[in-house]
């Protein structure tokens, strides 16, 4: 027998060292994260969060297209500025009843819903501000009358649509129908001339050069915009309209969140009474006729889903504007109702395809000079 011991092997006694990576130059390093800043942001663009400023953009475009039509047509009054912002202020007071209306339409068709009965609302809020019983608590009185009527018939939609299980497309055409029916019954199809100098006067003033209308939608539409993109409210309007089913599951009471999506779309619809009072003195049953079309086309032009779940407030003050500067560019033009309505229908056709234009190549060119670029 050998007495001579084996030799222990290097596997044995040393562990094998793990293979050292090469040394990175800080040069490279600065590259590399810059690569990867610039493909977040385009990413970014690429992806769904830069789907609104994308459509946003293209109703950017329709509406620059409109100005340049006008100006080609009427060279002499656009060639004057003061005309000119005269004019903008017209197109803004114009857009201003309707743009209310739109935002609260806005937040109904995002939960998933939809609200026929918008003009008919703001025609009986109206009718029932005005009445002479009203009008003697003051100006006061006829606009916690109007919000209140407001609130309320929404939140009977809300709650037929809710709790009664109907199909919002009924349950509000049935309340287009009696709403309407109602302010005629009150105003005994006459039409009532509202006395208060406050109300009449908020179509009629100006602060800063600028009509309070214009304020009043301005004011609406920074408020819808905050309770939708910054409070839990507007989050929870998203998830319900994009898969009520998952909103239930996550512990959202859904059949109470949509009946206060239809109280919030009567509560615009009441302020709207009060700016719609006021620029014509007085309130009927035939008023705010349409509204509802109107409201529901600026929102789907402005890139709202009518199958819910996405929408931005200001894609649908974008599609309020770009109608209201239609009716502006027909009416100093002489053209007729008849055509202009036309013209309507081509530039929804026409903005719902410009927001489908994703900007691939353009994007593309972005990150290829960048990356080319970079030293």
């Amino acid at each position: 027998m050998s007495d001579a011991t084996p030799t222990p092997t290097a596997t044995s006694e040393r562990p094998q060292l793990p293979a050292q990576s090469p040394p990175v130059e800080p040069a490279e390093t600065a590259v590399a994260s810059d690569k990867a800043a610039s493909t977040g942001r385009l990413s970014w663009w690429r992806g769904d969060g830069g789907d609104g400023a994308k459509r946003n953009l293209g109703l950017v475009g329709v509406l620059a297209a409109l100005i340049v039509v006008g100006a080609v047509t009427k060279p002499d009054l656009y060639g004057d500025p003061n005309w000119v912002w005269n004019n903008v202020l017209a197109i803004l007071q114009l857009a201003s009843v309707v743009g209310v209306v739109t935002v609260g339409m806005t937040f109904v068709i995002i939960g998933g819903g939809i609200d026929l009965s918008v003009g008919a609302i703001v025609a009986l809020a109206g009718v029932w501000c005005t009445t002479v019983a009203t009008q003697s608590y003051g100006a006061a009185g006829m606009i916690f009358t109007a919000l209140i009527v407001g609130i309320c018939v929404g939140l009977v939609n809300g709650v037929l649509i809710s709790y009664g299980r109907l199909v919002p497309f009924i349950a509000t055409l049935a309340m287009l129908v009696a709403a309407r029916g109602l302010a005629a019954s009150i105003s005994n199809k006459q039409t009532q001339v509202s006395g208060s100098t406050f109300i009449n006067d908020i179509a009629a003033r100006k602060v800063l050069g600028i009509p309070i209308l214009v304020y009043i939608l301005g004011a609406v539409v920074l408020a819808g915009w905050v309770l939708l993109n910054r409070t839990t409210f507007g989050r929870r309007t998203i998830a319900v309209g994009g898969n009520p089913e998952a909103a239930r599951l996550a512990g959202i009471n859904v059949r109470r969140h949509t009946m206060l999506l239809y109280a919030l779309s009567g509560l615009c619809c009441g302020i709207a009474a009060i700016m719609l009072t006021s620029q014509a003195t007085s309130a009927q049953a035939a008023m705010a006729n349409l509204y509802e079309l109107d409201a529901i086309a600026a929102a789907i032009i402005g890139g709202t889903l009518l199958s819910g779940g996405r929408g931005t407030i200001v894609g649908s003050l974008l599609g309020v504007i770009i109608f209201a500067t239609i009716t502006n560019l027909f009416a100093i033009n002489g053209l007729s109702i008849e055509a202009q309505n036309m013209v309507k229908g081509g530039i929804i056709v026409a903005a719902v395809l410009v927001q489908q234009f994703q900007f691939k190549s353009f994007t593309r060119l972005l990150a290829r000079n960048r990356l080319t670029t970079t030293p």
